[in-house]
Parts: structure tokens; sequence; C-alpha cells
């Protein structure tokens, strides 16, 4: 018996979209069929990248509309611009209800929306239909946390108690789009583009294997958000140069650098602590993830740039900037680490191999557009603490309707 295959379309064709398919040579079941971009030749180019990698036959297609109509398409990959997110949304579950298609999933890219409102109204779109979702946060797919987490609850936590304390950071240089830097467009500033890994990674370690996120509940939320680097004058010019006029840190800048403080509470009535940091303002290799879990008898931690290869280039080696080393990478001669498959270092491959199983229905989903929802809650109630200057019980009254202001072009930065 032949087994069942998934048909998957992309809506998006840029640098995640792009991470997905390098992770979907590690995916079975499931072929990327189709691409939509309003960019024909990124949705084009987007295709042959498919192609090469002998991960599906996909081609370009005209409309979402179109790609949910095409009974080849099973389900769809939204890894858009998240100011798209909404009108995407809208768009697949119309072409549902007029009749045009039907689909057995929507996978989202993190951040689900940009606000409570916004995140709200995805999810009434897709309760009308009844479509399956599931929420992509790659971090929490990546193999060490996953291995380290499991060890150390099945050996640590089952002798010595529950552990108390997760942190995890994640810190690079800055975004490779202009949208991502402009808090109208992208909903705010790295708070928004990269607390979702972070803090969804805190509550992760902190919540027992086999039991849902609500086992470890937030209560109170510390925020803080600054621009350590690319407000001052030499950095905010050649992020204009770079990025085009459309970001402009003198008039409408958003923070590069933001903490965030969690306590929760456990399921058994333990207070636990979460620290998470993201940063936009990192100087090193490239990008760098991390993470550490602590309890009583034990601990773990990750560096994603502990990465046990590194190559060494003398300062007579010339050579042209690219990315080839390590994603966000910042020299091209010294000592370097290598991340030899980002792919499935940062969970890019396990979440999608998951998500896959689930929408095929061999396995329930580990993260729905639920799961999302509390994330940007939780990144909007960081938001309101850090403008506020103190500590809020969670979820804060009115954070349905609060937006940003970074996000409404109101943030000014401390000097």
């Amino acid at each position: 018996m032949t087994r069942q295959r998934l048909g998957v379309g992309f809506v998006g064709s840029g640098f995640n979209a792009r991470f997905h398919m390098r992770g979907w040579v590690g995916v079975r079941d499931a072929d990327i069929l189709g691409v939509w971009s309003p960019n024909a030749a990124n949705a084009a180019s987007a295709c042959e990248l498919a192609r090469a990698l002998d991960v599906g036959a996909a081609r370009p297609y005209a409309s979402i509309t179109d790609m949910v109509a095409d009974p080849d398409i099973d389900a769809i990959w939204l890894a858009g611009p998240n100011h798209t997110r909404v009108e995407n949304v809208e768009e697949i579950v119309a072409a549902i209800e007029s009749g045009r298609g039907r689909l057995r999933g929507l996978a989202c890219e993190k951040p689900l929306a940009r606000n409570v409102a916004e995140a709200r109204r995805i999810l009434q779109c897709v309760r009308r239909v009844g479509l399956p979702t599931g929420y992509l946060e790659n971090q929490v797919f990546a193999p060490q946390i996953e291995y380290g987490r499991r060890l150390l609850w099945a050996r640590g936590a089952a002798a010595a108690g529950r552990p108390y304390l997760a942190r995890a950071a994640e810190e690079h240089s800055g975004p490779h789009m202009p949208w991502f830097w402009q808090g109208r467009l992208q909903g705010g500033g790295v708070l928004n583009d990269m607390m979702c890994h972070s803090a969804l990674v805190v509550r992760h370690l902190l919540t027992p294997p086999g039991e849902p996120y609500a086992a470890t509940r937030p209560v109170r939320v510390t925020g803080h958000i600054a621009s350590l680097k690319w407000t001052r004058p030499a950095y905010r010019e050649d992020l204009a140069r770079r990025m085009g006029p459309d970001v402009d840190y003198a008039t409408a800048p958003a923070e590069d650098f933001a903490s965030l403080f969690v306590e929760f509470e456990t399921a058994d009535g333990q207070r636990v602590l979460g620290e998470a940091t993201t940063s936009w303002s990192y100087v090193g290799a490239g990008l760098r993830l991390s993470a550490e879990l602590l309890g009583p008898e034990y601990s773990m931690s990750w560096n994603s740039l502990a990465t046990g290869l590194d190559l060494f280039f003398s300062r007579r080696i010339q050579a042209a900037e690219g990315e080839d080393l390590v994603e966000k990478q910042n020299a091209e001669s010294g000592l370097m680490p290598v991340v030899a498959d980002e792919a499935v270092t940062y969970g890019y491959q396990a979440e999608d191999r998951h998500f896959v199983r689930a929408f095929l229905g061999l396995e329930p989903p580990r993260l729905t557009f639920e799961d999302g929802l509390d994330v940007v809650t939780l990144l909007m109630a960081a938001y309101r603490s850090a403008e506020e200057g103190r500590t809020l019980e969670f979820p804060p009254e009115g954070i349905d309707e609060f937006v940003p202001a970074v996000a409404r072009g109101a943030w000014t930065p401390a000097r």
C-alpha cells in the first residue's frame, strides 16, 4: 500500500521560506509543490531552489486562492511578512468558504500576528472553517533543546525535583529585509521579531515533557526594551543606506535589545522563573542561540556557536561577504565557528517533519494557533511592562486592545 503524501504550498519566498526548504530534505511524506509571493521573480527563484533540492516539483502560483484551489495542495506554510498575515489568512479562508478548495492544515511562522487583536482575528478565521493549524516555532524543536530537556526531566527532575530557572537568548546583528526594521509593518522591534522564540523556549524547558504548556502558567511579567546601537548617528545612517529611506531611525526607531522576566506558576503550585533576552545589537561570528535549564542538582546549557567545527582565515585571504559559515555572518577572516547544517541545528527540519505528520493525522500537533496567541499575548504584556516601567500581573487588563508604541511610531528611546 502506498503511503499518503502531503502536497505543501508556501506563502512567501524569502529567507525564512528558503530555510524551511533546506530543512525539507529530511522531511518524509510531503512535497513542496508551490509558492506564491507578490514578487513573481522571487517566487520563481524559490521554486527553482525546491526543485534543485529535490524536495518537490514546486511551481509559482498567480494567487493564494489559486494555490488553495489546486487539489494537489493539501497544506500551506505561511512564511510572509508580519503585516500581510491577516490578509493572507483571510484569503485562504475565503477560498475554502467559497468552495474553491480544501486544506488539511495551515502552518504559520512566528509570530502569529503583530498584536493580540490580529491574533484573535486569525483564530476566528481558521475556526470558521475548522482548519487544523500549526504554529511554526523552530527553536523548541532544536535537537539540543529537545534532547537536553528530555534527559534533565527524566534523570535530574525525577531524582531531585523539578527545574526552577530557564534562560534563553537569540542574538545577531540585525534582520535582512527593510520591513523587519519598521515598527509599523513588523509590529515592533527585536522583541516582537525574536522574543517569540526565547519566551516559548523558557516555558518549554520548564514544562514537563508530555504535559501541556498550561501546566506552566505565566503569572507576572517584566519587560524592558532599549536602543543600544542602531539609533547612534553612524549606524542610523548605515541602516538607511542599506535598507532604504523607509527605515529612518532618527524619526521612527525600533528597539534593538529586549529582555523579559516571567514568573510561572506550575500545576503543583510552585513558582519557577524564565529569563529571555533578544538583540539586534550583538557583535560576534553571527547568529547566536543559547539556552539554560537549572534545577536543584542539575543543569543544561546550549550555545549554537559551540559547533565543534572552526575554520581560520588569515588577513591575506580576501573574500566577499556572505553567510556560508553561519546565519547573519559578521566576518570572513579570523577564527570562525561553522554551523554545518543550520536547518537541522535551529530546529526547522524537525518542526516541518512534525507538522507534516500532524496534518496527515499521524500525531497530534505540538503547537497550534492557540499557542501562537498565547505567545503574542506574552509579548504584548512585555511591551506594556516596558512602557509602564513596572512588573505586570498576567494577563494584564486591556491587553487585547494594546498596540506597542514602537508599532505606532510613537516610541522614543532613552538617551
